[in-house]
């Protein structure tokens, strides 16, 4: 345990009647779909071509979680893990659809903070199929929300379109409120992007950020699913069968008369049909002669099967992080505005995102298992005189820890139904009786063909259960950190496994959790 993490503490014994002026602002800037691969200061594949240095600035001047995960790898239910402090079975927002809206009459953190003194607000992507409770300002995205010339749901019960890209709009709608707040309270803010979530639009100024680069392969690229669950096969979120000619890779149909290519072909351009004449120009200057460039190659017969699959990673990857790029810009003018305004050493930045991404590890792209690329969040936090500069502290934390870690930021009672822990104790040194392991399940019913799963993860091992096909999967991370090779039935882990799934049902009723069958699918 690094014990100097922390060069001084807001005492928890902090009274609940201490002024609130006294209390660190909190600043939230959340990204939808981040992978931590690409963010620069994790040291990923991707970190040389396509580096993130604003974030990488809250890293440098704060800590950066090395195990940092997600509840439930799925857009709204991460977001109301976030809310509550709670797992999903517990905070009721199991899944993105079919579950109707978020419970918001329950305990959430913004509601708490609020009844302490601060001013709280949330910009952006909201995705809890219900208005924003507990804010004194909100202003979001409709469901997923429109990159190019974004509506916003207001208060008031109406919509406005603003014209421009809607990370750009977030950014400037968190700096007019930030500008405008009740500046005799702290600040709660939650900054919330749209991007780089599918459809992977980049900012225009952005489309051409990665020509002539070429983006490094996974080496599981072309994963052949041997050796782990029989389900992984039929998984809809391969680039090379699962990706949308129009949707994803942005060859629009009336690009490519006479020219045949494989399916899927499902979708439109929704970006493009929002754009204005001046946007579609500098879309059509760009993705134009790229695409000409490829169907006239695949049509000629001289690409293979991986040639293809090499052109869609590299043409999904390159949107994806010019994607980024604008994410990365925001969280520099937000720091700056911190800077300008002088208040830079009260205020808690954190950047995270919903949960992590498949960037053509095991041929996917999306989200939901388990796997590490998809568990693994990135958490980093810069709270001067508090947080050693350069920290990477490698305990197991997880998105039900944020709403009590701000609660006890904020001096303020953590409430016995949150089933998180606040992280200021590992900053503190006294965080010897840190959690071993994390509990994870995905409720979801068969969107993109992924399973329901459940499973537990320690800092060297993974074990997850398949009810669907009654398959237990089990990972050796030291020695396949690859995720290539389920050692659940192989001998030399026997006494392992039964580690494993001890400690995961206790860990299930740690937690309470419900039955396989309580959200099954249903059998047709």
């Amino acid at each position: 345990m690094n014990r100097t993490l922390l060069t001084s503490f807001v005492p928890l014994a902090l009274a609940a009647s201490a002024l609130a002026a006294d209390r660190p602002n909190i600043l939230f800037i959340f990204s939808d779909d981040h992978a931590l691969n690409a963010i620069s200061s994790y040291g990923g594949p991707l970190a040389k071509v396509a580096p993130t240095p604003n974030i990488d600035r809250i890293a440098d001047e704060g800590a950066l979680f090395q195990n940092s995960f997600c509840a439930n790898s799925i857009c709204g239910p991460s977001r109301a893990c976030i809310q509550t402090g709670k797992h999903s079975h517990k905070n009721g927002f199991i899944r993105n659809f079919g579950n109707g809206g978020f419970d918001s009459s329950q305990w959430t953190i913004p509601k708490a903070l609020k009844a302490a003194g601060y001013t709280t607000a949330v910009i952006g992507k909201w995705h809890l199929n219900c208005d924003p409770v507990g804010y004194d300002y909100w202003e979001v995205l409709p469901g997923q929300g429109s990159y190019y010339n974004p509506d916003f749901l207001q208060m008031d019960g109406g919509k406005k379109r603003y014209s421009g890209y809607a990370t750009d709009i977030t950014t400037e709608r968190a700096v007019e409120w930030l500008d405008g707040r009740d500046k005799s309270k702290p600040f709660f803010l939650m900054c919330q992007h749209k991007a780089p979530h599918r459809t992977f639009a980049p900012a225009l100024r952005h489309l051409d950020a990665f020509e002539g680069v070429e983006i490094p392969e996974p080496p599981t690229l072309f994963d052949d699913y041997e050796n782990r669950s029989r389900t992984l096969p039929t998984n809809e979120m391969e680039i090379d069968r699962w990706m949308d000619w129009a949707y994803d890779l942005k060859v629009r149909k009336d690009e490519r008369k006479g020219v045949e290519l494989p399916k899927p072909d499902r979708y439109g351009t929704p970006e493009y049909n929002r754009m204005d004449n001046d946007q579609r120009k500098v879309w059509d200057d760009h993705f134009g002669p790229l695409n000409r460039q490829f169907l006239e190659r695949f049509k000629s017969g001289k690409m293979s099967e991986k040639d293809v699959v090499r052109w869609k990673y590299q043409r999904y990857m390159k949107n994806y992080l010019g994607a980024v790029k604008a994410v990365d810009e925001s969280v520099g003018t937000l720091l700056k505005y911190l800077d300008k305004h002088g208040l830079a050493e009260n205020t808690i930045v954190i950047y995270s995102s919903d949960q992590g991404f498949f960037l053509g590890e095991h041929g996917w792209y999306d989200k939901r298992w388990m796997f590490e690329e998809s568990f693994k969040m990135p958490f980093i936090i810069r709270w001067p005189g508090k947080v050693k500069p350069g920290a990477r502290p490698m305990e197991l934390i997880q998105n039900i820890d944020y709403a009590p870690t701000w609660l006890d930021a904020a001096g303020l009672e953590v409430p016995e139904e949150i089933q998180g822990r606040s992280i200021l104790p590992i900053f503190e040194g006294k965080a010897d009786d840190w959690r071993e392991s994390l509990y994870y399940a995905y409720y979801e019913l068969g969107e993109h063909n992924v399973p329901q799963h459940f499973g537990v993860r320690t800092k060297t091992h993974k074990l997850f259960y398949i009810p669907g096909t009654d398959e237990w999967q089990m990972f050796d991370l030291e020695k396949d950190p690859n995720e290539l090779v389920s050692v659940a039935d192989d001998p030399a882990y026997k006494e392992r496994r039964a580690e494993l799934t001890a400690e995961y049902e206790r860990l299930r009723k740690l937690y309470d959790a419900p039955s396989y069958e309580k959200y099954a699918p249903k059998k047709k």
